[in-house]
């Protein structure tokens, strides 16, 4: 893939995601069980947590190197996911969406800068 339809499917994918909340009010936004137990704000913090991973392991991905397995440091996905949630309950709508945006527009300024070449091939 190269890094032009990357950004395309980024770009498509978040658009899709803010059509899926917009308009929603703050009470919308926050009432639980949209997903399992999971409010639509969850769900966002939820999106930067994965997005946060991202920024944090793609360099060493790109360097070839491995990544630590979620597995041995947390438990597994599943406990990861509860801790990063747990961490992110108490967060105000305002500072999700605040964190949202920020951290998804730090992911496309790294793949704005990753060099071409790592685009080259379809290996990690």
């Amino acid at each position: 893939m190269k890094r032009e339809q990357l950004l395309e499917r980024l770009d498509g994918g978040w658009r899709g995601l803010a059509e899926a909340y917009a308009g929603l009010s703050e009470a919308e936004m926050t009432r639980p069980g949209v997903v399992g137990e999971w409010s639509v704000k969850d769900v966002l913090a939820h999106v930067t947590t994965w997005e946060d991973e991202a920024l944090k392991y793609l360099p060493a991905i790109a360097a070839g190197e491995r990544t630590p397995r979620y597995r041995a440091m947390y438990g597994g996905i599943d406990a990861f996911n509860a801790q990063m949630e747990a961490s992110k309950r108490e967060l105000s709508l305002a500072e999700v969406l605040r964190r949202l945006e920020s951290t998804h527009a730090r992911l496309l300024e790294y793949v704005r800068g990753v060099p071409e070449e790592q685009f080259a091939t379809d290996t990690r």
